[in-house]
């Protein structure tokens, strides 16, 4: 279009500054994760800004799964990752990728560089590296074996990689600058010992790269262009870019650092989820009211809102906290044209229409969604005894309340007026019970306008209803607390999730996994994924229908 407006973020300003000078020719991009636990909402925005740069710039993407720490890594996640990423609408074509595959050439890197001199095996302790290491005031000191011979180092590093030593006894190190302002090139290890299975490889490795070390290697035999990564590998980058010019790649990749994606009050930490999971507060990783990229799609989010949501954050330097009410608007703004409009009771009330004929049933229209045509119409049966939802009565109304009550008339969503004329009451003084009469002039579409009324309710008709649990989620952190207690506990809470046994509309009987509906005045609901047979419909509450949110002009 003549008037499009191109808007540039600054890894776009970047990325184009290295085009125009030859730096690279084309883009290449990446999504690395470690296989350690499912992706949250945050590695959403990495996944689909990375992807995105592909595209924009006709460009390639890869998949690739950082796999060099076996101790926490499972097949389990790397099949969700996988899941997760198409889900959202990523195609990594044939590109899909493990670190572990490069086990090979990493080890021949480190090879490389004992014979340059610059890597060396150290014998020192974990916590003895820590103390010689220093701190951000004053200098590090050189490890006793920082001079080693290239013949000696070569033969320990052999011995390291043929299981010679046990974990933790030797590392091999990188011989930088111990006096670097920049802790992470004091001589950090690039490989320890770790006698562990890999899910990839097996036995044959008992030695692996560190994630510093393997990363920009990665990068560079894939071709990658520019390494997009969060903003906590900034100080990480100068050892980056010392891996790829010491080991002379002939195209070496750039990294470039964003912003990280945090929302308010919501629980992306593994460490905290895994605990959530162990302790039985949530039922898996894939818990509607967490914010994993699983959690969401079986809560019903859609892969169209969550682009949309990244979009609206935007990609920046700087960090900054997103409400998780503009999750919840981009949701309702995917939805609200795309989905029907059906009726649905959650705390049902009966109503008997007294002057319906018994036995009569006639089926009355109702368009799907009155905001877009093209979702067409369904019939609904109605008959002389309904549900109603109970705050659609009141024995005793205040002001300006509109529903029903003793001697009030209300329409009935795509039916007739009814009057509340009686009502019945258990032992426990509980209303069981609303008589009403029906007015047959009053049928929706007949062009009746003989009088007006203020409410206007929806209903299921009582023979007809299907049973259904429907689970209204609430934050499962309590926001006025906050996430976390100064012991690292959460706040939790207890009101998370609320479960209710609904009357849905007969149309609604037939939805399959991951089907999602607007129910009148409840909200958008979806059908549960893991628990909902369909002898047994399960429906989560992906969001209500009114919030405060608003987008900022």
């Amino acid at each position: 279009m003549e008037n499009e407006v191109v808007s540039r973020n600054f890894i776009e300003n970047e990325i184009d500054k290295d085009l125009a000078e030859g730096v690279y020719d084309t883009v290449h991009t990446r999504f690395p994760p470690e296989p350690n636990g499912y992706l949250h909402i945050g590695h959403a925005k990495s996944i689909l800004l990375n992807y995105g740069l592909a595209r924009k710039y006709h460009g390639k993407f890869n998949m690739r799964f950082d796999d060099t720490n076996p101790t926490k890594e499972k097949t389990e996640y790397v099949d969700a990752i996988k899941r997760d990423i198409r889900w959202l609408g990523a195609d990594w074509e044939d590109r899909l990728f493990f670190a572990s595959d490069y086990f090979d050439q990493m080890y021949e890197a480190a090879v490389k560089l004992i014979r340059k001199g610059k890597a060396y095996v150290c014998d020192l302790t974990a916590d003895e590296i820590r103390e010689y290491r220093g701190t951000l005031k004053e200098p590090g000191r050189n490890s006793p074996y920082r001079e080693r011979s290239v013949e000696e180092n070569l033969a320990l590093f052999e011995d390291m990689k043929n299981g010679r030593y046990g974990d933790g006894e030797k590392v091999l190190r990188a011989k930088i600058d111990m006096a670097s302002p920049n802790m992470n090139m004091r001589d950090p290890v690039i490989y320890r010992v770790a006698h562990m299975p890999h899910h990839n490889t097996g036995d044959r490795w008992c030695i692996y790269p560190m994630y510093d070390f393997a990363h920009p290697i990665e990068d560079a035999i894939e071709g990658i262009t520019h390494s997009i990564c969060t903003l906590e590998f900034e100080d990480h980058r100068p050892l980056y870019d010392w891996v790829v010019r010491e080991l002379e790649y002939p195209h070496p990749p750039r990294q470039i650092e964003f912003a990280k994606l945090y929302l308010t009050n919501v629980v992306t930490g593994k460490r905290y989820i895994k605990k959530l999971v162990e302790d039985g507060v949530v039922d898996g990783w894939d818990d509607p009211r967490l914010v994993s990229i699983a959690a969401l799609r079986r809560r019903g989010f859609t892969p169209e809102s969550i682009q949309m949501f990244v979009d609206l954050c935007g990609v920046a330097k700087g960090q900054s906290s997103v409400d998780y009410a503009m999750l919840e608007y981009c949701i309702r703004e995917d939805l609200k044209m795309k989905r029907s409009r059906m009726m649905a009771v959650l705390h049902p009330l009966k109503l008997i229409i007294d002057n319906y004929p018994e036995g009569q049933v006639e089926y009355l229209d109702a368009a799907n969604n009155l905001e877009n045509e093209a979702l067409g119409s369904r019939k609904i049966p109605f008959c002389k005894e309904l549900y109603i939802e109970r705050e659609d009565f009141m024995e005793e109304p205040p002001k300006k309340y509109f529903r029903l009550f003793p001697g009030n008339e209300v329409r009935l969503m795509h039916a007739y007026f009814v009057k509340c004329e009686s009502f019945v009451k258990d032992e426990n003084g509980q209303v069981v019970e609303v008589h009403c009469t029906y007015d047959p002039q009053t049928k929706a579409g007949s062009g009746f306008s003989g009088r007006k009324v203020k409410g206007t309710i929806h209903w299921v008709p009582a023979p007809y209803a299907v049973d259904a649990q429907v689970r209204l989620y609430e934050n499962l952190i309590d926001e006025e607390k906050g996430v976390y207690n100064e012991d690292g506990s959460m706040n939790l809470n207890p009101d998370s999730l609320v479960t209710v046994n609904a009357k849905l509309e007969p149309a609604l009987k037939d939805g399959k996994a991951y089907d999602s509906y607007q129910f009148v005045r409840n909200g958008f609901f979806c059908v549960d994924a893991k628990d909902s047979r369909e002898d047994a419909l399960v429906f989560n509450r992906i969001v209500s229908l009114k919030s405060s949110f608003r987008l900022p002009k």
